[in-house]
């Protein structure tokens, strides 16, 4: 039996997929828990329109976010930390930190897109990863200074 898969189902498919199971299978275990539907020609139209939505809505965030990226290219942010005498910081500036510098520039992002190896011990300039979609990136110039 044919059917469409409601949900990503480990060891058979991945959501909107159609594969091949057993009757009983279909019948006694993805039906009931709403896994799966039969494929049906009307469900394999509705499946196929679902999916043109969905490449469409990716289509947008990605432009949406190479427009993003664009801009935040030209940014470049200050984050003032406290050091002792020998220059060294107490402490280190890490994705949060960075997030607030960039609230401050008038960009909203989640901490989570900043991209650090690990986090910044040291005065000066670097560049820092943002990612924005799973096909874009890019880099920000980020100043550390002493206050």
């Amino acid at each position: 039996m044919d059917v469409i898969l409601n949900q990503d189902v480990e060891k058979l498919g991945k959501i909107g997929s159609v594969v091949k199971v057993k009757d009983g299978f279909a019948r006694n275990f993805l039906f009931p828990q709403k896994l799966a539907y039969p494929a049906t020609p009307g469900n394999l139209k509705k499946i196929e329109i679902q999916k043109a939505k969905k490449a469409a809505s990716e289509q947008k965030a990605k432009q949406a976010a190479l427009e993003l990226a664009e801009k935040l290219a030209k940014v470049s942010c200050t984050v003032t930390v406290e050091v002792n005498d020998l220059e060294k910081l107490y402490g280190s500036v890490t994705e949060p930190d960075i997030a607030k510098a960039l609230e401050l520039e008038g960009y909203s992002l989640d901490k989570k897109v900043i991209l650090l190896e690990k986090p910044i011990t040291e005065l000066g300039i670097f560049e820092v990863g943002v990612k924005l979609h799973p096909e874009v990136t890019t880099k920000i110039r980020l100043w550390v200074a002493k206050k």
